[in-house]
């Protein structure tokens, strides 16, 4: 069977999601024909890959900006091509204002409409234009609720942001001060430890599957004894979901207290109904 012609962009690609050595990243695109995502679980199946949660990112630059107004929150991205231009203030000052307009406005038929003279897809050509950038309007988030608590948060790196949260907390007094903490501390949680599901109830099956069948090839590989492979593997579908669902994840501010324990704090009803987590750069 011939070998495959592998590129150099390929193998750089493959290096800068998983973290593996080029040599590695080679011998799985090799191994997988070329196909990029193949090689990602050969690499991973042979304990080679970096975190999963590496994979999937994009070059794009921009900002995000949060706003939160009652039980109202947006999350609003602009995209350029440069941080040059992302991290400059006007750039800043109107993806701000276009979070502002998705609160007040909602989100439907956002870029037609009315925004500085214009609508908000006129305002964007003219602003890539006059930047000399391709600029567009990114990912919004409109949470809304009457009854419970939306909080969110931004963080802020290099002078412009670069994550955006939003975080709906329910089963609580949306005039309850210490649950409007709770929400905060949950909204910066996850914005540092980047969950990627609410519960395991919401992990879809064949991303369940998958991660079981892959786990099972590493262990093997390993040399696990096979009379413990089924307890092995169980304890690692359950890290790994630890790893990715928000309620089993361990506080980042009190590691030895889950975030389905923190808001047992706020009484039996209290739960993060929904969250929303955006990173330039990702997708």
């Amino acid at each position: 069977m011939p070998v495959p012609d592998v590129k150099a962009a390929d193998v750089a690609e493959l290096r800068k999601v998983t973290g593996a050595g080029m040599m590695d990243c080679k011998k799985a695109l090799v191994e997988s024909n070329g196909d990029l995502e193949g090689a990602k679980e050969w690499l991973r199946k042979k304990g080679l890959a970096g975190a999963s949660k590496r994979a999937g990112r994009v070059a794009d630059q921009g900002a995000i900006d949060v706003v939160v107004a009652g039980g109202t929150g947006a999350i609003a991205e602009l995209t350029a091509e440069t941080d040059f231009v992302a991290k400059s203030e006007n750039f800043s000052a109107t993806v701000s204002e276009l979070a502002q307009l998705a609160v007040d406005l909602g989100t439907e038929d956002l870029l037609e409409s009315p925004f500085q003279g214009s609508t908000v897809s006129e305002f964007v050509v003219q602003l890539a234009s006059t930047l000399g950038e391709n600029v567009a309007l990114g990912r919004i988030v409109l949470f809304e609720t009457s009854d419970g608590i939306v909080d969110g948060y931004r963080h802020v790196q290099n002078g412009r942001g670069t994550i955006g949260v939003l975080v709906d907390l329910g089963g609580v007094d949306p005039t309850d001060l210490k649950a409007r903490d709770v929400a905060h501390d949950i909204a910066l949680h996850v914005a540092s430890a980047a969950p990627r599901y609410l519960s395991r109830d919401d992990v879809p099956e064949d991303v369940v599957a998958k991660e079981r069948a892959v786990l099972e090839e590493l262990s093997r590989n390993e040399g696990k004894p096979e009379a413990a492979m089924a307890k092995i593997i169980e304890g690692r579908m359950n890290g790994f979901f630890k790893d990715n669902c928000l309620l089993e994840q361990a506080f980042v501010r009190e590691p030895k207290t889950t975030i389905t324990q923190l808001l047992q704090g706020l009484g039996a009803n209290a739960t993060v109904r929904r969250f929303a987590r955006i990173k330039i750069g990702e997708e």
